[in-house]
């Protein structure tokens, strides 16, 4: 037994794998076909500093360390940068040894790839093996299939916060902008970069001083802070984006608790960007081992029930409510090496909160047996469990996935859920057994519901699809039509094609019109909503989502095809790729138009009770504030409160309440990515109830 102690010290100009010329990179140690340890990505560096030590226990001299550079591709495979061997017989023992390495690329060898420098030391090492090891197997794990990087556990038996704290930022504008354009203006957007995470601002058309109001947050992974990157942009159609100018924020500068109003120059071009700055202690996201399940203890659930309980609505309204998903095991995985086995892992996601658990090796049926808590800040969020296997020399294989809404979640109870497919259409192969509980303020929930959606700065980009651009305008030609019928059906009341129809129209129209009063309007909808409810507990609701899902399996297959024709696909990517970018947007804009119909048509079929329920509450308000306040006085209060909004609160960012309602519900193909799948009647673990707390 022997321990090899590295620091591994820089590299030297390494190979350039991105279109501006440099590269992210970072580096990987195998012994075998372990990887023992790997670096943190240094960006925009080809003779990167990394003064980074790793403490290796060696069984044996024999196999050499394998040293492999990559550059990290956000959203897309890594790209290798070269790798070498260092020679473990080739130490002295106990002496301190600098090495340089030279690394090559088997696919071509006459190409200079650059050199990486190392400080090694080997010393033997007696008795039984420490957990040295098992502390390098815990460094930062990245995979690009599901872009994220989280810390192995390092103890099984405590719990450990993944995070120290949550950055918001608030771009609020920019001014003087660089003008990249002919006419003298620029379209203007926004890139944040803290470590892995990314955000990209909404598009500011023609204009040198735009105006952005965006709010979003970042996580603080180290206790000093870190580093805000963040460039602007003119976005070019057609061609490269321009760039205006860069800047950063040292966070270990800002004090916590605190709102920083920030007005940056611009570097590399002209203008400034004003922001808001806050820094949070958060300790609300943790892992832990099932048998240290802290809320099993009576007094801190105890502590949870009255920390959302009905009396305390106005105690930190961000704070809705708290999750704990309990990751128990699974079975019949698919089996994803060459050996018949896989080696899973689970990634536990709420928005952007997003934690792993340990990696179970050559196993199809893991068990983690891990506890996973979240603050919820928004009750609609969507719990995805994704599992993958890890492969040390290649990003992680998908092997399946379960989108469950938090409000669809039964309380305490372990249930077996049916692995899907990537897109959430079908079953694959396995089950994963979960227990999860949330418990909620359902004041503080329906607030939070009028206000934007945490948007995600994780997520896939827009591809352009045939299928998805064919299913878009069949869900948008559906709304139209729907539309189109109820015209049709008005006029053949004016047309007395059914006499006793057309009669009782033409009395309802006299009577509604003479006996109008605005408050009808919520009234009718809220009749509406009423009369929905008691056809669905009647049995009578009609409701038909087979097409939907007729459609989408049917996407899942001529995907298959595209697939099993490569080739073929290339050709038609190639023949479109110059209006590749236009396409993407009509396919997005269907998908919004037929999106935000669906949600209306879902919000009255009771898809989401809480939802509709809440409805009914804003509906009743609207009607009596109607009924019994003058149309004058409340345009009145609706124009001095506009118009005083910028007085008030200067940086107040912009929403539509109605618009924000609408977005938690769900479209049809939403119901179906959440639609849970029976299990095989094999699957049917024991079943705990507890008290439904939500």
């Amino acid at each position: 037994m022997y321990q090899l102690d590295i620091t591994l010290r820089r590299g030297q100009s390494l190979a350039a794998r991105d279109r501006g010329g440099t590269s992210d990179p970072y580096v990987k140690f195998k012994i075998g076909r372990k990887e023992v340890f790997r670096s943190k990505i240094i960006h925009k560096n080809l003779n990167p500093v990394w003064e980074e030590k790793a403490c290796i226990l060696v069984d044996h001299l024999r196999e050499p360390l394998y040293i492999k550079v990559f550059d990290y591709d956000f959203g897309l495979q890594d790209d290798f940068m070269g790798s070498a061997f260092l020679d473990l017989t080739q130490l002295e023992i106990n002496r301190p040894t600098d090495v340089i390495l030279t690394l090559k690329d088997s696919h071509y060898p006459d190409h200079d790839l650059g050199n990486i420098l190392l400080s090694v030391v080997l010393t033997p090492k007696e008795g039984e093996p420490r957990d040295v090891t098992m502390l390098m197997r815990k460094s930062w794990k990245r995979s690009s299939k599901f872009q994220t990087q989280s810390l192995r556990l390092s103890d099984q038996h405590r719990k450990s916060h993944l995070w120290r704290g949550i950055v918001s930022i608030t771009l609020i504008e920019g001014r003087d902008l660089k003008a990249m354009d002919s006419n003298g203006l620029s379209d203007p957007y926004v890139k944040f970069r803290l470590g892995h995470q990314k955000y990209k601002s909404k598009i500011m058309p023609k204009t040198l001083n735009p105006q952005w109001r965006e709010q979003f947050d970042f996580h603080l992974y180290e206790e000093r802070g870190g580093i805000i990157d963040i460039t602007a942009w003119d976005k070019d159609a057609g061609k490269r984006d321009d760039f205006i100018g860069r800047c950063q924020v040292d966070l270990s500068s800002l004090s916590r608790e605190q709102t920083h109003k920030l007005e940056l120059q611009l570097e590399e071009g002209e203008g400034h960007l004003v922001l808001l700055v806050t820094l949070t202690a958060s300790a609300t996201v943790s892992i832990s081992d099932l048998a240290v399940n802290s809320l099993e203890d009576q007094k801190e659930r105890e502590e949870i029930l009255k920390r959302y309980s009905p009396l305390r609505i106005f105690h930190n309204l961000k704070d809705v409510g708290f999750l704990q998903v309990k990751v128990i095991k699974a079975e019949g995985l698919m089996a994803a090496d060459v050996t018949g086995k896989s080696d899973p892992f689970c990634v536990i996601e709420v928005n952007n909160d997003r934690l792993l658990t340990h990696t179970v090796y050559k196993n199809l049926n893991p068990e983690w047996n891990k506890v996973f808590t979240f603050n919820i800040k928004d009750i609609h969020s969507v719990l995805e469990v994704t599992v993958y296997d890890e492969d040390r020399d290649r990003s992680a294989d998908f092997l399946g996935k379960v989108a469950i809404p938090l409000l669809s979640i039964q309380n305490g109870e372990q249930k077996a859920y049916v692995l899907k497919n990537k897109q959430l259409t079908g079953p694959t192969k396995g089950v994963i057994y979960l227990e999860i509980d949330v418990i909620f303020n359902a004041v503080k929930a329906s607030l939070r519901t009028l206000i934007p959606k945490e948007q995600k700065y994780i997520e896939e980009e827009n591809r352009l699809s045939k299928q998805l651009l064919l299913r878009n305008f069949i869900r948008t030609k559906r709304c139209v039509m729907v539309l189109v019928s109820a015209a049709y059906y008005v006029n053949s009341c004016f047309d007395w094609e059914s006499p006793p129809r057309s009669l009782a129209a033409f009395v309802l129209f006299l009577f509604v019109v003479w006996n109008f009063e605005l408050y009808m309007i919520p009234l009718v909808l809220l009749l509406l909503l009423t009369w929905q409810y008691f056809l669905i507990i009647s049995g009578k609701d009609n409701r038909q989502r087979d097409t939907v899902m007729e459609d989408m399996l049917e996407d899942e297959e001529e995907e298959d095809d595209k697939d099993d024709k490569d080739s073929e696909k290339k050709g038609f990517i190639n023949k479109i790729y110059a209006i590749q970018e236009v396409c993407i947007s009509v396919q997005n804009v269907l998908d919004e138009v037929a999106s935000f119909g669906e949600r209306i048509k879902n919000t009255f079929n009771w898809t989401v009770p809480f939802l509709s329920w809440l409805a009914i509450v804003a509906l009743c308000v609207f009607t009596v504030i109607l009924y019994f306040i003058p149309l004058r006085y409340i345009v009145l209060l609706w124009g001095i409160n506009k118009f005083t909004k910028k007085l008030r609160s200067p940086y107040a960012i912009d929403n539509n309440e109605l618009l924000d309602f609408l977005s938690r519900v769900p479209s049809d193909v939403q119901v179906v990515q959440y639609q849970e799948l029976k299990p095989d009647p094999s699957h049917s673990p024991c079943k705990r109830k507890k008290n439904n707390l939500g």
